[in-house]
Formats: C-alpha cells, sequence, structure tokens
C-alpha cells in the first residue's frame, strides 16, 4: 500500500458509519453475545485457536455478526474475503475459489470467505459452494436475519455450526452508547458530547437489542444538535427521540420472524390471554402486515379453537374480516383488535378440528358405502335398488330424533366428534344427552 492508497483508507475510516468505526478488532472489545463468546465458550477457543470450522451465524439484525466476522478477520492467519449474497452472482464466488485454491497451494495458507445476507443465494448458487467447504478449500461464515433451517441448503447446514446471536440486552447497548459519545478514537469523543441520564436510558431500551440503531441515532444526535453555552453537545431527551423517531419493529413479512409473530398472535388467543393478542396484533399492524391476512387466521382459530363452544366467534371473526376490506386502515386496528380480545376471552374447544382430522383419517384408511337407507330416493324407480327403503323421518319423532344408522357399517360405532365441557358445547352436550335417553 502507497502513502496515498494509505491516506485514502483513513479518509474512508473517519467518514465511515459510527456503527461501523465503532466494531471491535478483538473478541475482549465484543459486547454482549456472551453465551458464544464468553472464554469457556467453543467459538471463543476456535477463535483464539485460529481453527475455525464452517459456521453460520444468525440473528436480528444488529446483533453483531458481521462484527464476529471482523474479528476473525482481524486474530486469523487465513486469508478473509468477505462477498455480500444481495450482489455476488457466481462469477465472484469461482474468483474466490480460484484464489483459494491457489493461496492453498502455494502458500498453505486456508481462505475464510464471509457471506453477509447468505440467504439471499439460491439453491444453485448455494450447492456450488458445497464442494469446496466439503474439501476445506474455504472456510465458510455465513450470516443471515433469518433462519437458516428455511433458508440454507441442508448440505450446507449439516457442514457448519450454527451459532444463534440474541438481541443485545439494554445494559449492553447503555455500554455501547457511552462507549460511542465518549471514545475518542473510534467513537465521536472528540465532539464534546455529553448525554443525559434519561436520554441514555430512553435509547438503550428503545433500541431493541438492535445496537445499529443506538448507536445511529446517536451519531445523527450530535452531528445535528447546536453547541450550548457551555461549548458542548447536550443529547437529552427530546434530541433522543427525535433521532430515533419510529422504533423499527423487527419483522420481515417473507422471513421467519414473520411466522413466529403470527404463531404467538395465535397461540396467545388460544391460550385465553387478550393482552398478550391485542400486543402481537399491534406489532404485525405496526410493521404493515396485511390485515387480510389477519383476519383469515382469526377465522380458523374461531373454528379451530372455539368451535361450537361460542359458535358466535366465527360470526364475529368473519364480520371482522368483512369489515376490514370495506373499512380500511387505521379504522381497521380497532375492529381486529375488538376480534381478537372475542375470541381470547371465548371459551375454548378444539372438538371440531379433531373430529375433521379423525374423520379424513379414517377416510384415507377405509372404503365405505353409504347405507341403503340413507341413499337418495328422490327418482322413480328407487324401490326396485332397495334406495332409501326404510329411511327413518327425524321430524316425525319426539325430539325430533330418531335412533337409527348412520354411518357405513364398515366403520359403524365410530366416534370423531366428542363435545367438550366448555361454553356452548356443554350445552349441546346435554341436549343430546336428553333426546337420545328419551328415544
Amino acid at each position: 500500500m502507497d502513502l496515498f492508497e494509505y491516506a485514502k483508507e483513513k479518509t474512508l475510516d473517519r467518514e465511515a458509519p459510527l456503527a461501523s468505526r465503532l466494531r471491535p478488532a478483538t473478541l475482549e472489545e465484543v459486547v454482549g453475545q456472551q453465551h458464544i463468546v464468553g472464554k469457556d465458550k467453543l467459538l471463543y477457543r476456535a477463535i483464539k485457536a485460529d481453527k475455525l470450522t464452517s459456521v453460520i451465524f444468525y440473528g436480528p439484525p444488529g446483533t453483531g455478526k458481521t462484527t464476529l466476522a471482523k474479528v476473525i478477520a482481524n486474530t486469523t492467519s487465513a486469508d478473509f474475503t468477505q462477498i455480500n449474497a444481495t450482489v455476488a452472482g457466481k462469477k465472484d464466488m469461482e474468483e474466490v475459489v480460484r484464489k483459494a485454491k491457489e493461496t492453498l497451494g502455494m502458500y498453505g495458507r486456508k481462505t475464510i470467505l464471509f457471506i453477509d445476507e447468505i440467504h439471499r443465494f439460491n439453491k444453485g448458487q448455494q450447492d456450488y459452494l458445497l464442494p469446496f467447504v466439503e474439501d476445506g478449500t474455504v472456510i465458510l461464515i455465513g450470516a443471515t436475519t433469518e433462519n437458516p433451517y428455511f433458508e440454507v441448503n441442508g448440505a450446507l447446514l449439516s457442514r457448519s455450526i450454527i451459532f444463534e446471536l440474541l438481541p443485545l440486552e439494554k445494559q449492553e447497548i447503555r455500554e455501547l452508547i457511552l462507549r460511542a459519545v465518549n471514545d475518542d478514537k473510534k467513537g465521536m469523543g472528540s465532539y464534546g458530547a455529553v448525554i443525559d441520564e434519561d436520554a441514555l436510558e430512553f435509547l438503550s431500551d428503545l433500541a431493541g437489542g438492535d445496537a445499529r440503531s443506538a448507536l445511529n441515532a446517536i451519531e445523527i444526535g450530535i452531528l445535528t444538535t447546536p453547541r450550548s453555552d457551555d461549548g458542548k453537545i447536550h443529547i437529552t431527551l427530546a434530541v433522543a427521540s427525535e433521532c430515533i423517531q419510529k422504533r423499527a419493529v423487527l419483522y420481515d413479512k417473507k422471513g421467519d420472524n414473520h411466522y413466529d409473530i403470527i404463531s404467538a398472535f395465535i397461540k396467545s388467543m388460544r391460550g385465553s390471554d387478550p393482552d398478550a393478542a391485542v400486543y402481537y396484533l399491534a406489532k404485525m399492524l405496526y410493521a404493515g402486515e396485511d390485515v387480510k391476512f389477519i383476519a383469515r387466521r382469526m377465522m380458523i382459530l374461531a373454528s379451530e379453537d372455539v368451535g361450537n363452544a361460542d359458535p358466535q366467534a366465527l360470526c364475529v371473526a368473519t364480520a371482522a374480516a368483512q369489515a376490514v376490506e370495506r373499512v380500511g386502515m387505521p379504522e381497521s386496528q380497532i375492529i381486529l383488535a375488538q376480534a381478537a380480545a372475542y375470541l381470547a376471552c371465548a371459551p375454548k374447544s378444539n372438538s371440531a378440528v379433531n373430529a375433521i382430522s379423525e374423520a379424513m383419517e379414517s377416510v384415507k384408511r377405509t372404503r365405505t358405502t353409504v347405507p341403503v337407507h340413507l341413499q337418495d330416493a328422490h327418482y322413480g324407480g328407487h324401490e326396485k335398488l332397495g334406495h332409501g327403503i326404510g329411511y327413518q323421518y327425524a321430524h316425525d319423532f319426539p325430539n325430533h330424533y330418531v335412533r337409527q344408522q348412520y354411518l357405513p357399517d364398515e366403520i359403524r360405532g365410530e366416534h370423531f366428534y366428542r363435545l367438550s365441557d366448555m361454553g356452548y358445547e356443554k350445552t349441546l352436550q346435554e341436549h343430546m344427552k336428553k333426546i337420545m335417553e328419551e328415544s
């Protein structure tokens, strides 16, 4: 590197975003993720010993996936190459593999390939890497915000160790903010800024475990806030609130987090917790989830988990689905909240879903014939075939009920629908018992 290139690199370093400048160079500087980089943990030992095998870092934005890759780059004796799956193609990977083979053959050095957002690679691109990971030509470090078990080829997964990174704790975000404000070398200490305690508390909490979000807010705050009479830049609660603006909720409508939130929403209603149900509903709405998708899931739950314990539940859910299509946001959130709370508070029964599941299994395993007395008799000559002969019309009997066989002979005596003791199903159970006893 000549003097001009050195000066250019230093200028780029100074111009880089705060979150990038503040990245640690060593494991000792890493904040958070002690469950994988603590001194007694596998990843710590592997990095320190420079014996890293292929790994995949999985976790939300701002939790340190790229940071750990950079730490590895600073500590390893292997060559380190980085590509981003959003822009890299097969030619880029072919060039990496060519250089890796050359480096290994000529110098005996391995190559670590860091692929950011590896879930963006399609199956063919991931398959291309497989033999070179398997024979040790490259050591793969993949980073992804998506569940790798959904997005990464099974063959690559089987050859990699998966480390899940968790959202940073509030205290850890707090530590990074203070480092950003006070560090003269990597941070913004030279600006002479101070942060009020309530502002520090606010940003630490509102960042939601995302270090990048907190650091971006601090950088904007320091760069845009005029100095006070004492010559310092004061990051007050008002400044902090203005800089972080609306909290960016972690919610990818095409990713596994989407399924986690809707799963929690459904399970909260099933579990009769209206507070949790409305919270997860709010989180989906805040992130811009399709209200029609939410309404469809609520209609399913009304039958699957409430059923005839409260037949009105399906009416409420269906009415809500129709209403949100006609009304639109933001008023639709009120309609959905009412329906979600109703479903959460309603008595629960899974009798309907159990019944249809068992009946479907019976249909698959047993071939049956409709009993002749139930067969269609609305045509001339049915008597000659015996169709409909012997059928008893229920309305001609007391309680509009008469004992007769309805199930096919092949499964006679099987039971599919079992009424629970919950809500209206208890009333139905009592009614069924009464009419059968009096028949």
